[in-house]
């Protein structure tokens, strides 16, 4: 099913819809106190790998609140598999890579895969929450500067001196880099979308660090790639980064039919910037969810003032839900949003 007359594929589109759509980012995760319970039998990247438990993970948000979109339950470092790299998933630090990469030789050790073979439990999820699923669902995965970030980095970090250093110390590795990791992200959401997904979204969670002229020397053109590459899917494709004000325009450029918002800017200025002509999703702080119903009002009613009935708005937050976030807040802004959003359109 491809769920065209969905709310939030219909928005993805820029039509016209009964309500404004609403998901969360990181909506199965542990702020959902059956997700916790899971956690204690299962490491993380077992849930990852096991479709049966990636499906029951991505069902949990659903079963309690009125979402308009499920997103797949993985993490962006899945197809560090397929590629040949070693890592882990460390609790409360995030991916360590075991080798991270310092040269072009390192590079040179990585390949491209096919998801249908090396990351199947991907494919089979997917499949099993076709079965099941009510909503639209979205695939994902990492952009081609977010991999490399954690690839180059070899753990999280706040300055990401060392893959800066390296783009502009080793400009040739940095263009071979870009090129496989471009390739793999476009193979992988292809089969994402082939298996079932409705629409997928890029997480270029990182690329916030850059300057504006450094984003178009450096990665425009493999992102455009990436885009124009996805169009052959036929779904929606979500763009989306943090800290991008100042990359907004030049993302737009880039592609995808939904560029993403974080909380550090106004939709309104966002989206003038973008000249209306995509749509746009965010943008709520998370930090909101942790405060009172009246201030989580107050903050809603701003974000869907500044939307302004436009055809094209997808609510969310401005990037993944905190884990101390009570649920019952949670339920509350998907009511709201609905509820101010079609009252406002009748």
């Amino acid at each position: 099913m491809d769920h065209a007359d969905s709310r939030f594929i219909k928005a993805c589109r820029r039509e016209q819809v009964d309500c404004t759509p609403v998901w969360i980012m990181r909506q199965a995760g542990r702020y959902l106190p059956e997700y916790r319970e899971l956690r204690k039998k299962h490491a993380m990247l077992k849930l990852c790998r096991t479709p049966e438990l990636a499906a029951e993970v991505t069902l949990m948000p659903l079963k309690r609140f009125a979402l308009d979109a499920a997103i797949l339950f993985s993490d962006l470092t899945i197809p560090f598999y397929g590629m040949g790299v070693k890592f882990d998933l460390k609790e409360n630090v995030g991916p360590v890579i075991a080798e991270p990469i310092k040269t072009l030789a390192d590079i040179e050790k990585l390949h491209n895969f096919s998801a249908e073979e090396a990351t199947p439990y991907v494919i089979e999820s997917i499949k099993i929450l076709k079965q099941e699923l009510k909503v639209p669902l979205i695939g994902f995965a990492g952009a081609p500067f977010t991999l490399a970030a954690y690839l180059i980095e070899g753990k999280p970090t706040r300055d990401f001196k060392l893959v800066r250093s390296f783009m502009y110390s080793e400009p040739d590795a940095w263009r071979k880099l870009m090129a496989l990791l471009t390739d793999v992200v476009a193979d992988y959401l292809k089969a994402q979308a082939a298996a079932g997904a409705n629409a997928v979204q890029v997480f270029d969670s990182w690329v916030g660090c850059l300057h504006p002229e450094t984003y178009r020397e450096y990665l425009f053109s493999h992102m455009r790639r990436l885009f124009e590459s996805l169009k052959e899917t036929g779904v929606p494709v979500i763009h989306f980064g943090t800290g991008t004000a100042a990359l907004l325009p030049t993302m737009r450029e880039a592609g995808g039919d939904v560029i993403g918002v974080d909380w550090r800017t106004s939709l309104a200025a966002a989206w003038a910037g973008l000249d209306y002509q995509v749509a746009v999703q965010g943008n709520l702080d998370p930090a909101v969810l942790l405060a009172d119903r009246k201030t989580i009002a107050v903050n809603v009613e701003r974000i869907l003032k500044e939307a302004a009935g436009r055809a094209g708005h997808i609510f969310n937050l401005g990037h993944g839900i905190f884990p101390e976030t009570d649920p019952d807040n949670l339920a509350y802004l998907v009511e709201l949003v609905h509820e101010l959003s079609k009252r406002s359109s009748d």
